[in-house]
């Protein structure tokens, strides 16, 4: 089992997630899965990922260059540029979509 926890306290924000992926008897792996996207003086977004480590995988490398075309706006919106965070929201869950797209036959055929 995996988790993920952020808490709100007056001294500020605390992001909380297990580094571990797997265990046998012998071998214990990790990964992080707490991921910074920052540009300081105007936006630190602290992604956390729970589950399945090659999908958290590949929606965070995709998430740094993902798009979303909107013809209410003047350029794509990226993580970047979004004006709030329901637009950080809909170019996550834009990201999310487009993996799932790409691999979910994939990952179904395997069991995953």
């Amino acid at each position: 089992m995996t988790y993920c926890v952020a808490a709100r306290l007056n001294a500020g924000l605390v992001f909380l997630s297990d580094s571990r992926t797997n265990a046998g008897i012998d071998q214990i792996s990790t990964f992080r899965k707490v991921i910074v996207y920052e540009n300081p003086g105007d936006r630190c977004i602290t992604l956390l990922s729970a589950g399945n480590l090659s999908i958290s995988q590949s929606i965070r490398e995709a998430l740094q260059l993902h798009t979303l075309v909107d013809p209410d706006e003047e350029l794509p919106l990226t993580i970047w540029n979004a004006r709030s965070m329901f637009d950080v929201a809909r170019v996550l869950g834009s990201t999310i979509r487009e993996v799932h797209r790409r691999e979910a036959r994939a990952l179904r055929e395997q069991g995953v």
